[in-house]
């Protein structure tokens, strides 16, 4: 099983490079005939790693190609970056043989351009955002006469793609602050510190005791699609604990931050109360040790086990 990285991508999405990395393996001994796509199931959500069940080898020779799951976002373009995931599996060995999915359910982003592999290329150009396009077709369509012995597959065999096309760069750009109808926050909140109109801190003088709970509080309510479980996020955010005199991170003097929600890729505090918000909101989030770093706290930040974090984060953009 290949795991690949964003890094490696160049060398595994090229047409020449997968060419040259075959060349001089010798092809493997494929029975003629074989079954075809509807013989496969296909179990898991949209963006999330398939589980993929075979009921014997198949046969690739006749291109096949089906939506499984439709989605209802906007029409990939040749030439557009999308964020995307996908999994492919030896028809042949019924065995995977490459996966973009990780853990935190991170995408990688690829131009459509006339170097990508035309069998991917072609899942996703004319599909729309949301899709989980499923492909049979055969190693010497995909990868060339050689196969691609890289990740396992012979140039007789036949070659099954599942791809989750989950946005693209330029469908939605992410905003340059908060956008959205201003709302007078909780009476528990701590004021922003400003200068110069970038927020550089919080002020609990007239905030209140850390209640023990999660919580959070709308400075603005944004007029932007709402954020879900499993998306990409980009934010401006900064923390700081309870009644310190400065912050322990942010990203108002740096650039955004990106990283998906809702699946335990960040603390559980931000996964339960940024999810269901709107792209272009402010939020200010009081968050208690459980729902953060735990017992352990995060020493490298400075916080202790006991220490309740507040946060402002500013949802510039969700895909």
């Amino acid at each position: 099983m290949t795991r690949v990285r964003t890094a490696a991508l160049g060398s595994l999405l090229s047409l020449s490079l997968v060419g040259l990395a075959a060349c001089g393996s010798s092809s493997s001994d494929t029975e003629e005939g074989g079954k075809s796509l509807s013989s496969v199931t296909i179990e898991g959500k949209q963006g999330a790693e398939p589980k993929v069940t075979f009921d014997g080898r198949l046969d690739g020779s006749d291109d096949e190609t089906e939506i499984l799951v439709e989605g209802d976002g906007d029409t990939v373009e040749e030439g557009q970056t999308v964020q995307a995931n996908w999994w492919i599996g030896n028809g042949f060995t019924e065995e995977e043989a490459q996966s973009t999915y990780t853990e935190d359910g991170a995408t990688q982003s690829v131009e459509l351009t006339e170097d990508v592999l035309p069998f991917l290329r072609d899942a996703m150009v004319g599909n729309q955002v949301g899709d989980r396009v499923v492909v049979l077709t055969s190693a010497e369509k995909a990868y060339g006469e050689t196969g691609n012995y890289t990740i396992g597959i012979g140039n007789k065999d036949s070659v099954l793609a599942i791809v989750d096309i989950m946005g693209t760069k330029d469908t939605v750009p992410a905003l340059d602050g908060p956008q959205g109808e201003e709302k007078k926050p909780a009476g528990w909140a701590p004021t922003l510190v400003e200068e110069d109109g970038v927020i550089t801190g919080l002020d609990f003088t007239d905030a209140h005791q850390p209640s023990g709970e999660l919580i959070a509080t709308t400075l603005i309510k944004g007029d932007g699609a709402v954020v879900e479980k499993g998306q990409t996020i980009t934010v401006d955010y900064l923390g700081q604990v309870y009644d310190a005199d400065a912050p322990f991170d942010e990203s108002y003097t740096k650039e955004p931050a990106e990283f998906p929600i809702g699946v335990g890729s960040v603390i559980k505090g931000w996964d339960e109360r940024l999810v269901g918000r709107t792209v272009g909101s402010r939020v200010i989030l009081e968050i208690p040790p459980a729902d953060g770093y735990g017992k352990t706290g995060n020493e490298g930040a400075g916080i202790k086990g006991t220490d309740t974090l507040f946060f402002v984060v500013d949802i510039l953009g969700a895909k």
